[in-house]
């Protein structure tokens, strides 16, 4: 994910304690870097981004795995699920 200049890649644990450095010298609440990976995936669901492309974005195997991981991100699935297919059948009311 990260390179340098010429091209080969840097080393994960050094992105890593660089992001804690950064973080220890800021008024940030305390987060680690894998933190944003999370918050990154839960903005997308809850913009209606499909799951697919989300689960592609952080390279899980299935979308299954995606959606066992963050389901809790999108409470009102059901509800607008059933919603969306009433509009569709009966149209808007």
């Amino acid at each position: 994910m990260f390179a340098k200049a010429g091209g080969p890649p840097v080393h994960p644990d050094l992105i890593s304690q660089t992001f804690q450095r950064f973080m220890a010298q800021s008024d940030l609440p305390k987060i680690r870097l894998h933190d944003l990976r999370h918050t990154h995936a839960t903005i997308l669901l809850q913009q209606n981004v499909h799951p697919k492309v989300v689960s592609e974005r952080l390279g899980h195997s299935s979308i299954a795995f995606t959606m066992t991981v963050y389901q809790h991100v999108m409470p009102g699935m059901q509800a607008e699920a059933a919603a969306t297919f009433g509009a569709a059948v009966f149209g808007d009311a």
